[in-house]
């Protein structure tokens, strides 16, 4: 349930450069640019944009677990359908929050 619905998000916004992951252990890649691959936040720090990101999953009820440019997505392994589908919500809000950043 998690990995096609991170991967219908992919589709939808431009700030995602890749999802990857297995099981309950996902990463979600943001970037500013899809066809440079430029990160929404450097290697080894943040940036304004991202901050936005992620304290738009906190606003939601999502606790991000984010290291420069991504986000990850592990729930615990008993997490439900319903809870999955509430955690993509409110991702998919902040992700909109990603796309204002996008510069192509």
């Amino acid at each position: 349930v998690l990995g096609p619905g991170l991967r219908e998000l992919a589709k939808r916004h431009p700030s995602v450069g890749e999802v990857r992951g297995l099981g309950v252990f996902w990463a979600i890649e943001l970037v500013a640019n899809q066809q440079t691959r430029e990160p929404l936040a450097p290697y080894g720090g943040s940036s304004p944009a991202m901050n936005a990101v992620l304290a738009e999953c906190k606003s939601g009820g999502l606790l991000p677990f984010a290291n420069f440019n991504r986000i990850h997505a592990c729930p615990p392994c008993n997490v439900s359908d319903a809870e999955i589908a509430e955690g993509l919500a409110i991702l998919d809000a902040a992700l909109d929050v990603a796309d204002e950043h996008v510069t192509a």
